[in-house]
């Protein structure tokens, strides 16, 4: 009996706690008791809190946690269980002796008013408790039809959802309105913080899951697809490149200049890449049309290519002089023509790719960049190449 009090008292202790703390608590546990308490955590909650175990102890606590409403990615994923829930006819003396005899009460930020059904009904404030009647009923005090999460909704409308809040604690309901658990909102942005950091290694194929501890063959998996997937891409690239063996042969000042319009475009597109993918992530592409961003990429691709165009431009001009290659001024206005427009295409690409992922479905940070670069490469190397065989070569 004791033994058992003591792991209710564990739990209250860590889903109090951020995953850091909670493990930090668990650590001086044996490997049963931290299982034991693992077991009655939120899914989401006893993974996080594993993550940051010391190893030993991580190996040796079993967690046999599978609740099937806790799907990887929504909000049942996050929430833990309701406290402070009382009908909406109690009064306020009622709240307060609750709150009172409660072993929890440091835990609860919120009171629930919910009807027979323990269907949500409103939110009390600890603060207008103490404003309030003791013999007003919760009705009179509570907010009236507060803001609820649903248990499926996805973690990352949930997210776009307190961007725009920042409450401490989200209620939880399931498909009719009754509460059936809560997120605290550090643990929203906590996963807002891993989704934005996940996203550099999810655009060159790095699975966001995948951790400085993950191990060599987990993560062997996890990455050498999308270097196949890569590799692909690159000979697409290279094919086109091939086309104009010719021409390269016999303007070889192009080759040097190849890397140079690959790196800008690609630098560009990698620009808009980012800030589409920001503006997925934070849900502010839904307040803009599609192809007002698509515009003002293309043209803030367009002026960024035009400047470091003229630069190019001028630096091939003097190479091609240098080094004796006939027709400098038309190099010259072809590295400027190409740069505009592989600039304004990869503005246009950093956009359309993580829109078009997710359209089938698909995580849009995922490998985004590897298709990016293979689209900017095609675009840019082609347009400098055919300009070259039309204007240097004719």
């Amino acid at each position: 009996m004791e033994e058992s009090q003591r792991i209710r008292d564990l739990v209250r202790a860590v889903a109090a706690r951020v995953p850091l703390d909670g493990a930090v608590l668990l650590s001086r546990e044996s490997a049963q008791t931290v299982s034991a308490v693992l077991d009655e955590l939120p899914r989401g909650l006893a993974d996080d809190i594993v993550a940051h175990l010391p190893p030993a102890l991580r190996e040796n606590a079993e967690l046999t946690n599978t609740t099937e409403l806790e799907i990887p990615g929504t909000v049942a994923e996050l929430m833990e269980p309701a406290l402070g829930l009382l009908p909406e006819q109690a009064t306020v003396q009622d709240a307060i002796e609750y709150l009172r005899s409660s072993d929890n009460a440091r835990q609860i930020t919120y009171l629930y008013a919910v009807d027979g059904d323990e269907r949500l009904t409103g939110l009390v404030v600890i603060r207008d408790l103490l404003l309030a009647s003791p013999d007003q009923p919760l009705s009179e005090v509570m907010l009236p039809s507060p803001f609820a999460l649903t248990e499926q909704m996805d973690a990352g409308d949930a997210i776009t959802a307190a961007v725009h809040r920042h409450y401490p604690v989200y209620p939880v309901v399931d498909g009719d309105g009754r509460l059936r658990g809560v997120v605290r909102g550090w643990r929203l942005f906590e996963r807002q913080a891993i989704e934005i950091t996940a996203q550099t290694g999810q655009m060159v194929g790095v699975d966001k899951d995948e951790r400085v501890y993950t191990g060599f063959w987990e993560a062997f998996r996890m990455r050498h697809p999308w270097l196949q997937i890569n590799l692909v891409t690159a000979f697409a690239a290279a094919f086109v490149v091939g086309l104009f063996e010719d021409t390269i042969t016999r303007i070889v000042a192009l080759a040097a200049f190849l890397p140079v319009l690959a790196g800008q475009s690609g630098n560009t597109g990698s620009q808009a890449l980012a800030i589409t993918l920001r503006g997925l992530t934070l849900g502010d592409m839904k307040d803009q049309p599609i192809a007002r961003v698509l515009r003002k990429e293309a043209l803030l691709g367009a002026l960024n290519g035009l400047l470091v165009g003229l630069v190019a431009g001028a630096a091939m001009w003097l190479y091609a002089a240098q080094t004796g290659a006939a027709g400098a001024p038309m190099l010259a206005l072809t590295i400027l023509i190409a740069m505009v427009g592989a600039c304004t295409s990869s503005g246009i690409f950093g956009v359309l790719v993580p829109i078009t992922l997710r359209r089938f479905g698909a995580d849009p940070a995922t490998a985004s960049s590897i298709f990016l670069t293979t689209f900017t490469d095609i675009v840019g190397m082609g347009l400098m190449l055919m300009l070259a065989t039309t204007l240097v070569s004719a």
